[in-house]
């Protein structure tokens, strides 16, 4: 009877054993686990500084030479236009519009190229040089010193845009309207801004010679445009209107929706 009993009592020890020897290499398998996926998470954490330090690196690298080619034509076209605009003036000959706005438009984007570069340097704040729909104003006025009488209507409660759906909807406008003067010729163009709930419309219409059929949607500003819409998760639709003349509309989320990648 003793003997059943120390079989017994040594049978469940055994078990307590197994049980405890099985949690503690369970324990230590799981630590193990926990450490390979610690030094994964590290080793990719690693790679994302690389891989983003790398992107800084030739994105500023880029941003240079832009700046040092882009600055010196824009630097030559404003200290010509400047030149022409004081001999006429030492003429006594009235200054035309135009050579104001281009003497204008290049100390603009001359001062935008170093805004930007300055940002990339400092990789701080992209919103110091960018501009939204309250410079809207200024960009007609260019526009219509350019040569084209333009428009502009807002529809709906103007309000607080976010700040990349603001400077998506300006450049958009902008590309439109520097089409316009650049492609239809002796044109009016007109600028529409909705307001809605959840989405910001905007139009831009001319009744000029600009370019017509299925093919004149492909420029490369208005892949840019295009571009720009789909990054925020809007669209925008490019096309010549009934007889002559140019359309682009776009749609923006005032939430912006990342697209998905390909």
């Amino acid at each position: 009877m003793r003997t059943e009993r120390a079989w017994r009592r040594l049978y469940a020890t055994g078990w307590v054993v197994s049980a405890l020897v099985g949690a503690a290499a369970v324990h230590q398998w799981q630590q193990r686990i926990r450490a390979v996926e610690e030094r994964l998470a590290e080793a990719e954490r690693g790679r994302a500084a690389v891989v983003q330090r790398v992107a800084a690196e030739e994105r500023l690298r880029i941003a240079r030479e832009l700046h040092d080619s882009l600055t010196h034509s824009i630097s030559v076209i404003k200290v010509q236009s400047g030149v022409a605009a004081h001999l006429a003036r030492k003429r006594g000959e009235q200054v035309p519009e135009a050579l104001l706005a281009i003497e204008e438009a290049a100390g603009d984007a001359a001062r935008e190229l170093r805004e930007t570069l300055d940002v990339l340097r400092r990789d701080g704040d992209h919103d110091r040089a960018s501009r939204g729909l309250d410079d809207l104003p200024r960009l007609l006025e260019q526009t219509r010193a350019a040569g084209v009488a333009v428009t502009a209507a807002v529809e709906g409660e103007a309000r607080d845009l976010p700040r990349e759906v603001d400077r998506a909807a300006y450049r958009i406008v902008q590309e439109a309207l520097t089409n316009v003067a650049r492609h239809a010729g002796p044109a009016t163009a007109r600028v529409r801004i909705r307001y809605g709930p959840d989405r910001l419309g905007i139009e831009v219409v001319d009744d000029g010679a600009g370019p017509q059929g299925p093919s004149s949607g492909s420029g490369l500003g208005l892949i840019g445009m295009r571009e720009r819409a789909t990054a925020l998760g809007g669209r925008l639709v490019a096309h010549g209107t009934p007889g002559r003349g140019f359309a682009v509309r776009a749609d923006l989320p005032l939430q912006p929706v990342p697209a998905e990648r390909p």
